[in-house]
């Protein structure tokens, strides 16, 4: 074959449509990364064989170095497997100077099996669990699991924010060196279509790019901003009260309130990297039945009204006693969340 027919035919298979096969770029980034390995070691080829091992061994087992690894997450079927889309970032920074490194990573299609599941290393750092949702909003987000366990709080949103990447602490044993995580985006969900009737299943699922990042705490605290106020009135509803304080020295408070509706709304505002982790638990007058929350970021535009969304009844015109108590989901080592609570009479 002379050098014009090798054009000719490379010409041709350029114009031809792309083989049918999803995973051919995975594949392509993969022989890249061997091969870079293999030059790196080459290149080493003169010093010592021991010397030569050791940073082989470093390169593939270290969790998050600086060469993604191929990662096969099993598909719940005997025998069966995927090899994982490197989609979300191998590392970045957080906006508090914390650094991320990605220890595992897959991707679920919609139309591929409904279980995953990736091998983790635990080093005792902080783990996180990111995902972006491929699908459509509404569509349902993975129920995860830890060694079998169901212990990731929060959990993902049903693909609320399509296009952006969502990130939860995940939560190991104690003394554990190295978990199964598992992704299942099966039996979740039902759609009640007539009043009474009942709730069937509804085919909303989607695809995810997932990932667990390992990250290491900040060596000094790092001080959240102040939470913008609260408006002194929202609607037609006064602010009666308010609170404030850091999640790694206060952790809870208690106010007195009177409302003349006999009904109060609560609201929470955060920041820090970790706001959105924050939890918040009320008891009203000491009573049993707690009210729950989780924690809201304001930064611009109008007040986000969530008090408008529900409201405690309370004895009307009388003095109320309300005991708040917070916390964050999974680790925060120097990275307060800074809080505040305001309480609306409705």
């Amino acid at each position: 074959m002379t050098v014009q027919d090798l054009r000719e035919v490379l010409r041709e298979r350029a114009e031809a449509p792309s083989p049918a096969n999803p995973y051919r770029h995975d594949q392509v980034r993969a022989r890249v990364r061997r091969t870079r390995l293999r030059r790196r070691m080459a290149a080493g080829a003169t010093a010592a064989v021991a010397a030569v091992a050791a940073v082989a061994t470093v390169a593939v087992l270290m969790p998050g170095t600086s060469e993604p690894r191929e990662i096969t997450a099993a598909t719940g079927q005997k025998g069966g497997e995927t090899t994982a889309a490197v989609e979300l970032p191998e590392r970045f920074t957080s906006d508090d100077g914390t650094d991320y490194r990605r220890v595992a990573a897959l991707s679920m299609r919609k139309d591929g099996p409904k279980k995953a599941s990736v091998e983790v290393p635990v080093s005792g750092r902080p783990l996180d669990v990111a995902g972006r949702c491929l699908g459509e909003r509404g569509d349902y987000s993975p129920k995860i699991t830890v060694n079998g366990r169901s212990n990731l709080r929060p959990s993902f949103s049903p693909c609320f924010n399509m296009g952006t990447t969502e990130s939860h602490p995940l939560i190991v044993p104690k003394g554990a060196t190295r978990v199964t995580v598992e992704f299942d985006l099966s039996g979740v969900g039902c759609l009640q279509k007539e009043k009474d009737g009942p709730c069937l299943p509804e085919p909303r699922e989607a695809g995810w790019s997932l990932a667990v990042y390992e990250w290491t705490p900040p060596a000094r605290r790092v001080e959240p901003e102040p939470v913008k106020a609260f408006p002194e009135r929202v609607g037609d509803m006064p602010r009666i009260a308010n609170s404030t304080g850091l999640s790694d020295k206060e952790h809870e408070f208690t106010l007195t309130v009177t409302s003349s509706s006999g009904k109060i709304g609560i609201d929470q505002l955060c920041t820090g990297d970790l706001a959105q982790r924050m939890w918040f638990r009320y008891e009203i007058n000491g009573g049993d039945n707690p009210v729950t929350g989780s924690c809201g970021v304001w930064k611009k535009g109008p007040y986000p009204m969530a008090t408008a969304d529900f409201s405690i009844a309370v004895p009307k015109g009388k003095p109320v006693r309300i005991t708040g108590r917070m916390g964050l989901w999974g680790d925060s080592t120097n990275r307060p969340v800074r809080w505040s609570v305001g309480v609306f009479s409705k």
